[in-house]
Formats: C-alpha cells, sequence, structure tokens
C-alpha cells in the first residue's frame, strides 16, 4: 500500500511542476518587463531542477541527481550575470 501510495505521490508531484513550468514559461514569455522575465527564466529552471530531483527519486538513479546539480550551477550563473547586465549595462567589468 505504500508503495502505491509513493508512486502516486510522484506522478503528482511531477504532474504539478510540469504545470508550474508551463506558467513560468509563460511569465517568461509575456513578461512586461526584462526583470519579470528573469524572474521567470531563474523560476524555470528551479523548478526544472525540482522535477528532476523528483524523477532521481521516482527511478533510485543517482545520474539524476548530478544533471540537477550542474542545472542548479548554470542556473545561478545566469540568473547573476542577467541582473548585472541589467543593474549596469555590462557582465564583465
Amino acid at each position: 500500500m505504500s508503495l502505491l501510495f509513493l508512486q502516486i505521490a510522484f506522478v503528482y508531484a511531477q504532474v504539478a511542476l510540469g504545470a508550474a513550468l508551463v506558467l513560468a514559461c509563460w511569465r517568461m514569455m509575456l513578461g512586461p518587463r526584462a526583470q519579470d522575465r528573469v524572474l521567470g527564466m531563474d523560476t524555470m529552471y528551479f523548478i526544472a531542477l525540482l522535477l528532476i530531483i523528483v524523477l532521481g527519486m521516482r527511478y533510485a538513479s543517482p545520474f539524476f541527481f548530478e544533471a540537477a546539480l550542474v542545472i542548479a550551477l548554470l542556473g545561478f550563473v545566469t540568473t547573476v550575470s542577467l541582473a548585472k547586465f541589467l543593474m549596469r549595462g555590462e557582465v564583465i567589468e
């Protein structure tokens, strides 16, 4: 009974994260300002990170966790560089 409940919880989490990913993509595409688009992109990479972690837990594979780590690092660097570009107009000083 608990294994079935766990599988249902994983599927529900994947569906909810997929819907959140679509909404974040919508915010990124239709954001009225550049800051809204950066925030939507930041939310998208974080939700994708969570989705990959849920997949790793569902399939019990360490490769998904390594992919989540790479996405976290690249997403952080991207968000910082875009925020710096919006603040100063240049990324590299």
